[in-house]
């Protein structure tokens, strides 16, 4: 992928036309065997007991990650059976629970769904948080934010919700200044104060680890879960730390997503109790080495966060 991939040129393409695009995966089409998929992921509803009264439902995820089996098995001792769809693509997890082939989704965070529901037309709502990634500001070098001499380049994500939330935390740390009418999509546009004159070289997120000792990079800001295990860099290694209880963390929370019309499924309240069984945690724990945190949002918040990005996108496709 380019240093700037079909979405950033969406958005730039937007903004000369006084708005904001919000998509934050372009290029993603479902395809041909969609048909095939929807037939092999049709399941038992949750709404519904199978015959010895257990209730059943089926989940879909963007990938495969282990701590799922366990979180199948917590649940099934409750008496709820789960079963783990895993599709390879970040679209169909929303399409097929939109269409009612599945029973929710457990596999983006709020700002996504924001996005899919408004260009989908779709009310896709939160049912409760699940894990967040950790994200910081990290450098092979430096041991503090203090030490980034001015002029230096920061290496950041070249995707809008990547980016904007590095953006975010660069803020946070007291090394930039945004507009407050940025919205959730800021860019190095929006930077209205920039005191050390750094400069932001846009590197696909991915790809960010890689080019971690690149000497003309003075840091990088991406999730410490992009990180492979060999580079042993772990979450005291950063700089300065994204707190996952700040407002400013709130659209990058993860969650258990389902239609409006299913949030009273009595499966839920057994799936949650499910995530914070301590085999659960300690499974999130050793899948992602300490990258990723089990947190707890209010649903009503959830919602709340969801209603307000939704209306700011919507607004930002009428601009």
């Amino acid at each position: 992928m380019s240093a700037k991939s079909e979405l950033r040129r969406s958005v730039e393409d937007s903004r000369r036309k006084r708005r904001t695009t919000i998509l934050v995966i372009a290029g993603v089409a479902v395809v041909a065997l969609v048909a095939g998929i929807i037939g092999v992921v049709r399941t038992l509803s949750g709404e519904e007991a199978a015959d010895d009264g257990r209730l059943a439902i089926t989940i879909a995820a963007g990938e495969d990650n282990e701590y799922h089996d366990t979180i199948a098995e917590v649940a099934a001792e409750k008496g709820l059976d789960v079963t783990w769809q895993n599709l390879d693509d970040w679209v169909l997890p929303n399409t097929e629970v939109a269409a009612g082939t599945l029973d929710a989704n457990s596999f983006q965070h709020i700002l996504f769904l924001s996005n899919f529901n408004v260009e989908n037309g779709e009310d896709l709502q939160p049912v409760f948080s699940t894990i967040m990634s950790r994200w910081g500001i990290f450098s092979p070098r430096l041991d503090s934010t203090e030490e980034i001499e001015p002029g230096s380049a920061i290496g950041i994500p070249d995707d809008p919700s990547n980016g904007g939330r590095a953006l975010f935390i660069l803020q946070d740390a007291g090394l930039i200044e945004l507009d407050p009418e940025a919205g959730a999509y800021p860019d190095t546009d929006d930077i209205i104060d920039n005191p050390r004159d750094l400069s932001f070289t846009e590197i696909t997120a991915t790809t960010i680890p890689q080019q971690f000792d690149d000497p003309s990079l003075a840091a990088v800001v991406v999730g410490i879960h992009y990180f492979d295990p060999s580079q042993n860099i772990e979450i005291e290694d950063a700089l300065y730390l994204d707190d996952p209880d700040a407002e400013s963390s709130l659209p990058y929370v993860n969650v258990v997503a389902t239609r409006a019309d299913n949030l009273d499924n009595p499966a839920w309240d057994i799936l949650e109790e499910a995530y914070d069984d301590p085999r659960v945690i300690e499974a999130i724990e050793e899948e992602f080495f300490g990258t990723t945190m089990r947190v707890h949002v209010p649903a009503e918040t959830l919602r709340e966060t969801l209603a307000e990005l939704q209306e700011e996108a919507q607004q930002n496709q009428g601009a």
